[in-house]
């Protein structure tokens, strides 16, 4: 009888967590501006992008600083942990706060700088910022915000994400 203790015990809890309507939510906000992605060759020059952003017949500036940008590399593990490390690519990405941002379709006027401030491309481009949901449909929305990426050859688009 107490081999069957064990199953049995296990099984009621997987039940009571899986009727569970408990939602553990974070404390994990969403910025409210523009994420700009830029692509390599390109990315090699750029050091910062400068948007004005418009709506409504007013418009927003701000200004991104451009880090490198990593993947994912191979996973190793050891016993029962395991671990990626991030490697660097050639590309480029940064984030402008926007505040007052709507969820409607907006103008992006973004320039890249080189490091003596020089503009090495301007762009302008019609974006739809997103609500974001950082733990989920059920914790509410946060943001909303928009996602830019730069290709190699210089065209701007909206991402999804």
């Amino acid at each position: 009888m107490h081999r069957l203790a064990a199953p049995a015990l296990l099984l009621a809890l997987l039940l009571t967590a899986a009727c569970s309507d408990e939602v553990i939510c974070t404390a994990i906000g969403t910025p409210v501006g523009v994420s700009v992605n830029v692509k390599a060759p390109l990315a090699a020059r750029a050091e910062s992008a400068e948007m004005e952003v418009c709506w409504d017949g007013s418009c927003e500036r701000t200004r991104a600083d451009l880090y490198p940008s990593t993947r994912p590399g191979t996973q190793t593990c050891s016993g029962d942990s395991c671990g990626v490390s991030a490697v660097p690519t050639a590309d480029k990405h940064g984030f402008g706060d926007v505040q007052g941002l709507p969820k409607r379709q907006v103008q992006v006027r973004l320039t890249l700088r080189d490091a003596g401030s020089e503009p090495i491309l301007e762009r302008t481009v019609a974006v739809t910022p997103k609500g974001r949901f950082p733990n989920g449909p059920r914790c509410g929305e946060g943001g909303p915000n928009a996602v830019l990426t730069v290709e190699a050859d210089g065209t701007l688009r909206e991402s999804a994400d």
